[in-house]
């Protein structure tokens, strides 16, 4: 049956279920949390190796596509409009505390809490981002030494390739990365029965604050992606003085084909058509832009990732210091720039988050119940985003036709091959 292929339907269906067999057994329903706490084993396993690989391969396969002024003005805007999200996210959660419902207290490592309490100076957080020995940040899963030691690992072995020729430990990088993202597939086949059992865990202990923090969380994400599509809209009239009036016809078809698909990979060729036969963009600044921007530009993925951090924080009553909402931040902005790439979908990214902050792993499973929903939202903004940095790395090359976008003259987009793309696809998907 092709329910029964649908994971994200099934998921769904599995938080609903576990939400009202919950609120019916009461605290009963604590009997299942161990399930549940697998299910979030299972991922938690597979992070610290996902996340070296995929650091390693990002950085090492690095080339030097792209040239010059065309390739700054692009990720430029990219990195400010990712700066904007995450700040954005972290005022909209300051002000309306999505997770103060939520209350982990009697649960959580009390060395959590406390250890977040403390306000190190900026020297030594600094100087935590580098361990002295990275086995034991392995083992201890202090992501950003291993992050760190990645980075550098995968630069010298860029260099070692270039200069030798010889990409047997790209390859071979690059095959435990693929590895471990099937293991993350399969373990995601229990996601349905481990969402059931951190549902009704919380459902039947929290009780109906479950529920309102969800909405609060939706709301909070929805918020931010208005807020931050009106600056995205504001910022391109000011550079290019482009009617923004004729904007929504212009983006619609590409806007139903993101939200109905949630996939910045599906909606990439209706993305490019848009942007050039209607918007003017040329075909040059579009395509490199665009292929660019699918997998670095996720705009609405930060927003929404700087939310889960504060949310997390916020279920936990733990209150972070200001270099850990930077760090969540920096955190948040790297997983959608292309260096660090965490594949496997948003269980993955939030256990990423949490483990790096030390944030409660309990709210988790709240989140990924109503992911789908926030995930039409992440890919709203990152769709629409990427077309909006196009115009304004467009823009100062004169590479925008204005007769186009008045509707006063018609182009046809060339024939592109699609297959020269796959990567981009595959990783547009696993951020989303």
């Amino acid at each position: 049956m092709r329910i029964l292929k649908n994971s994200a339907l099934l998921i769904g269906i599995g938080a609903v279920a576990g939400g009202v067999f919950g609120l019916v057994a009461g605290d009963w329903a604590a009997n299942l949390k161990f399930v549940g706490d697998m299910f979030i084993r299972l991922i938690q396993m597979s992070i610290v190796p996902l996340v070296m690989a995929s650091v390693i391969v990002a950085t090492g396969g690095m080339t030097g596509k792209g040239t010059g002024s065309l390739m700054a003005r692009t990720f430029g805007w990219i990195l400010g409009f990712s700066v904007v999200s995450a700040v954005l996210a972290w005022g909209l959660s300051v002000a309306f505390r999505p997770g103060q419902g939520m209350r982990f207290d009697g649960e959580l490592d009390p060395s959590l809490a406390e250890q977040a309490g403390e306000a190190a100076g900026w020297q030594d957080t600094l100087l935590n981002f580098v361990s002295t020995n990275i086995v034991e940040a392995m083992a201890t899963a202090n992501m950003v030494p291993i992050i760190v030691f990645s980075l550098i690992f995968g630069l010298a072995l860029q260099i070692y390739v270039r200069n030798t020729g010889n990409r047997l430990v790209l390859q071979v990088a690059d095959q435990v990365q693929s590895i471990v993202l099937t293991m993350i597939r399969l373990v995601m086949h229990l996601a349905p029965i481990g969402v059931f059992c951190l549902l009704a865990n919380l459902t039947g202990t929290v009780g109906f604050s479950v529920v309102t923090s969800a909405l609060a969380y939706l709301g909070t994400t929805a918020a931010g992606v208005i807020i931050m599509t009106l600056v995205m809209v504001a910022v391109t009239w000011a550079v290019t003085r482009l009617n923004p009036a004729l904007l929504p016809a212009k983006l619609g078809e590409q806007t139903l084909v993101a939200v109905t698909t949630t996939s910045s990979a599906v909606t990439f060729p209706t993305v490019l058509r848009n942007t050039v036969e209607k918007v003017g963009v040329s075909q040059r600044v579009a395509s490199f832009t665009l292929s660019v921007g699918m997998t670095m530009g996720s705009c609405g993925a930060v927003l929404n990732y700087t939310i889960v951090v504060m949310f997390l924080a916020q279920a936990g009553g733990i209150e972070l210091s200001f270099g850990e909402i930077a760090l969540g931040m920096i955190l948040s902005i790297l997983l959608n720039i292309g260096t660090i790439t965490v594949p496997g979908g948003f269980p993955v990214v939030g256990m990423f988050l949490a483990t790096s902050l030390g944030l409660p792993f309990e709210a988790v499973g709240l989140l990924i119940a109503v992911d789908w929903f926030t995930g039409i939202l992440r890919t709203f903004l990152n769709v629409n985003g990427d077309t909006f940095v196009t115009m304004l790395v467009a823009h100062p090359t004169g590479d925008i036709d204005r007769e186009v976008y008045a509707g006063r003259k018609t182009v046809r987009t060339e024939e592109i091959d699609l297959s020269e793309l796959e990567d981009e696809f595959r990783r547009a998907d696993e951020l989303e």
